[in-house]
């Protein structure tokens, strides 16, 4: 670890206006998104499972439940079907 390059930053940080400062965070924090990988890439198994059972159980049980004519092939797609 380089601790003399952060105590030069720290130095600088503490010059700065607020303006600036809060410039700077805005681009720290927009570096620190654009370096996060998206879920699907890093999510292990037991977690795509996990968010998974959370998806399906936050839509609601109670709906009714659809009559073999309304799931049919020929109801679904009519004449093409």
């Amino acid at each position: 670890m380089n601790t003399q390059l952060v105590d030069t930053l720290a130095q600088i940080f503490q010059s700065l206006t607020p303006e600036e400062k809060t410039l700077f965070n805005q681009k720290v924090k927009s570096l620190h998104q654009t370096s996060e990988r998206p879920f699907y890439e890093t999510a292990t198994t037991s977690e795509w499972i996990t968010a998974f059972r959370e998806w399906a159980e936050s839509h609601h049980h109670n709906g009714p439940i659809l009559s073999d004519e309304a799931i049919s092939r020929e109801s679904i797609y009519g004449e093409r079907g």
